[in-house]
């Protein structure tokens, strides 16, 4: 009688499964690695930052735009103190930053204010050092719900020092932070403002965000890589065509 043994293949299966186990350890690694030092997905819950991105946005900020702090870390991991390889954001740019009452929350604003700058918001129009800046009414923009209703608000073309424009919207001019002091932006933070002015929560209100320290910059968004209305879920894949904002896939944060 002769008997077979199974060794072989059970060595077979072992070494299938062990190598299986690290490719998926391996592709977890290589993501977490990207995610920390390169690019990082975000979705925009609210509408702060309407006309330039909308509820349902998706997108990709380059973590290494401004150097890296212990916020670039997964879980915020406090490596270190401060910023390795440090450059700070320009005025216009659109950030990813923690929170700083809380330093956890990704808030994502323009920063309008650079350290040493005054800030001063007056009727509604932004004052920085004492100049306004230019701001260019143009078409209305028409806010649309995935469940038919729309509401039009003033739109308006906004021109940084040193030529940069991006749009912004004002219901108007006498809300509660349309006429604010004058903030000196303090050495190492910044000044961040929502597009919807009427509608953020940011640098204004002290109570709220305040300067953003240096140190809570995540990164700077770059592009769309994805973008939906919501009304389609998930399960209504018949309707997804029609949920999906083709037009903003791929587009750029400007």
């Amino acid at each position: 009688m002769v008997f077979r043994s199974s060794s072989v293949p059970d060595k077979k299966a072992k070494g299938g499964l062990l190598e299986s186990i690290k490719t998926v350890v391996y592709a977890i690694l290589i993501a977490m690695f990207v995610r920390t030092v390169a690019y990082e997905p975000f979705n925009i819950p609210s509408g702060s930052m309407i006309p330039t991105l909308l509820v349902g946005d998706y997108l990709f900020v380059s973590k290494f735009s401004y150097g890296y702090s212990r916020y670039s870390m997964p879980f915020g991991l406090p490596l270190f103190n401060g910023r390795v390889l440090a450059k700070g954001p320009e005025r216009g740019d659109v950030a990813v930053f923690k929170y700083p009452r809380d330093n956890k929350t990704d808030y994502i604003k323009r920063i309008v204010g650079l350290p040493g700058d005054r800030i001063q918001v007056r009727q509604g129009l932004l004052y920085i050092n004492g100049e306004a800046v230019k701001r260019q009414r143009v078409e209305d923009f028409t806010e649309r719900s995935p469940f038919g209703g729309s509401m039009r608000v003033a739109q308006y073309i906004e021109t940084m020092p040193g030529g940069r424009q991006h749009r912004i919207l004002e219901i108007t001019d006498e809300g509660q932070f349309d006429n604010t002091a004058e903030y000196l932006v303090p050495a190492g933070h910044y000044f961040a403002m929502g597009d919807n002015r009427d509608n953020s929560a940011d640098s204004r209100d002290p109570s709220a965000v305040g300067f953003v320290p240096a140190e809570n910059l995540v990164g700077r968004a770059e592009f769309l890589f994805f973008s939906t209305d919501g009304s389609a879920a998930l399960w209504q894949f018949w309707r997804w065509p029609m949920a999906i904002r083709w037009s903003r896939l791929f587009s750029g944060v400007g």
